[in-house]
């Protein structure tokens, strides 16, 4: 009986396709997150609310802005692979 290790194959890190992702995830990031902020801060003077509630709202339109730039990622990681098998 031989004994064969099982196959182990080494993944190679594609460094452009990482850094073309985040730079990108920066630019869109920045965008999605002022938006939220500012647009929080509209929302809060349109409808009249005070301080803690415009806060609330920041808060929720940034946790909605986590979720738009966590698929972001997922989907550019579909398109631009992070490793490679050897």
């Amino acid at each position: 009986m031989s004994q064969t290790p099982a196959s182990t194959s080494s993944r190679e890190i594609l460094w452009p396709s990482v850094i073309t992702v985040i730079s990108a995830a920066i630019l869109i990031g920045a965008e999605v997150f002022g938006a939220a902020f500012a647009g929080g801060w509209a929302l809060a003077i349109l409808f009249g609310l005070d301080d803690t509630a415009a806060h609330v709202l920041q808060a929720v339109l940034f946790a909605i802005g986590v979720l738009i730039m966590a698929a972001f990622i997922r989907a550019a990681q579909r398109i631009e692979p992070f490793t490679r098998r050897r």
